[in-house]
C-alpha cells in the first residue's frame, strides 16, 4: 500500500483543488492565510516531499536547463561549464549536460530529445560540423516552439537569441601587438580551428595587428590545419624560415605541440622565439617554460549565459535579445618578454 503523501491526497483532505494546495505550499498571496497555515501544517506533519515531475507538469516548468558543449576535453568549455553549474545552483535550477563531440547529427538529436518538456531552455556552443554546413534549423525550430536558447562562444547571426561571446578579434590583435612590441619582427600563426567562427575572428585580429604596425601579411606563415593533419610536419616547414621569431597559436593543444617542437630545434625561448596561445587552461601553466596566454574568462561566460537564460525564463514580459561581449586578458608567462 502506498502511504506517500501527495498533492492529490492533501487536496482531498481539505476538499480543494491540487492547484490550491500547490499555491499554499509555495506561500502564494492568492490563498488565504488560514488555508495556507492548515495546508502547510498538514503537509509538514505528514512529511510531504514535492514530486518534481508532477510539479513541473502542473507549472509547465522543469527548473532544468539543457547544456550542449562541443568538446569536454577543451579546458575552456570545462571552465564555462563550472560557471554554468554554479550559477544554475545559485538560481535554483538543475542541469542536463550533453556533449555534441562536434557532430551536427548528435547536436540535432540532443535538441530533439530535450526540447519536448524535459528542459526549460538551452545553453549551447555550436558544434564544428554545424558551423561548417551552416544548418541551424534545429535551434530555430526549438526557439519557434517556445524553448529559449543562449549561445556562447561559437555563435551565428542566423539564430536570433541571446548570446555571450568573447572578443576574439581583439584578443588576437592584442596578443600579436604584444609580440611586436616586445621585439618580434616576423610572427607565424597556427590554427586547427579555421572552420570555426572564433578561429576566423582570431586570424583577422592577428592580421589587423600586423597592418597596425605596417608589417606585410604573409599567408605562407599562416598555418591552417584540420585536426587530422600533421601539425609537426607543417610547423617544421614553416620554421625552416629562421627569421620567424614569434608564434601565435589559436588554441592550446597546438601551442603545446609547437613548444615541444621549438625546444627540440634548440630555440631559446623567448630570446629567439616568443609564443602566445589561446586559451588560459591548465596545460600552458604546467609546461616549461610556461606559456603566455589569452584568457577568455570561461567561468564568467558560463555564469553570464546562465543568468541571461534564467532572466528570460522568469521575466513576466518579452525581453529584447542581447549579445554580451566579454573582453579577453593577456596572462604573461615564460614564453614572452614583458612590456616595459
Amino acid at each position: 500500500m502506498n502511504n506517500r503523501i501527495t498533492l492529490k491526497k492533501i487536496a482531498a483532505e481539505f476538499n480543494v483543488s491540487i492547484a490550491t494546495v500547490s499555491k499554499a505550499l509555495n506561500d502564494s498571496h492568492e490563498i488565504s492565510l488560514k488555508t495556507k497555515e492548515k495546508i502547510q501544517e498538514f503537509a509538514k506533519r505528514h512529511h510531504y516531499k514535492p514530486n518534481k515531475i508532477a510539479l513541473s507538469l502542473l507549472n509547465k516548468k522543469t527548473k532544468t536547463l539543457g547544456v550542449i558543449i562541443p568538446n569536454i576535453m577543451n579546458s575552456f568549455f570545462t571552465e564555462v561549464f563550472v560557471g554554468i553549474e554554479e550559477k544554475a545552483t545559485e538560481l535554483g535550477y538543475n542541469l542536463i549536460s550533453c556533449i555534441s563531440n562536434e557532430s551536427h547529427d548528435k547536436e540535432v538529436n540532443t535538441v530533439e530529445l530535450l526540447k519536448s518538456g524535459t528542459i526549460d531552455g538551452f545553453i549551447v556552443s555550436i558544434a564544428e560540423e554545424t558551423q561548417i554546413n551552416k544548418n541551424f534549423s534545429h535551434f530555430n525550430d526549438a526557439i519557434n516552439e517556445g524553448v529559449p536558447i543562449v549561445l556562447f562562444d561559437r555563435v551565428t547571426d542566423e539564430i536570433e537569441c541571446d548570446k555571450v561571446i568573447v572578443n576574439d578579434f581583439e584578443g588576437a590583435r592584442h596578443a600579436t601587438d604584444h609580440l611586436i612590441k616586445t621585439g618580434c619582427k616576423k610572427i607565424a600563426l597556427v590554427s586547427i580551428i579555421d572552420n570555426l567562427s572564433v578561429g576566423k575572428l582570431r586570424v583577422e585580429g592577428y592580421k589587423q595587428a600586423l597592418l597596425d604596425h605596417n608589417i606585410p601579411i604573409n599567408e605562407k606563415i599562416i598555418v591552417r590545419l584540420n585536426k587530422k593533419e600533421d601539425l609537426e610536419t607543417s610547423m617544421k616547414i614553416v620554421l625552416s624560415d629562421k627569421s620567424i621569431d614569434g608564434l601565435l597559436c589559436l588554441e592550446e593543444s597546438s601551442a603545446i605541440q609547437s613548444l615541444q617542437l621549438i625546444k627540440s630545434m634548440n630555440y631559446k625561448i623567448p630570446e629567439e622565439m616568443s609564443i602566445i596561445c589561446f586559451t588560459n587552461g591548465k596545460l600552458p601553466q604546467h609546461v616549461t617554460p610556461t606559456i603566455t596566454t589569452i584568457s577568455q574568462h570561461g567561468k564568467y561566460i558560463g555564469e553570464m549565459a546562465t543568468k541571461m537564460l534564467v532572466d528570460r525564463l522568469e521575466s513576466k514580459s518579452e525581453l529584447e535579445f542581447t549579445t554580451k561581449i566579454i573582453k579577453t586578458s593577456l596572462i604573461e608567462r615564460g614564453t614572452t618578454f614583458s612590456l616595459k
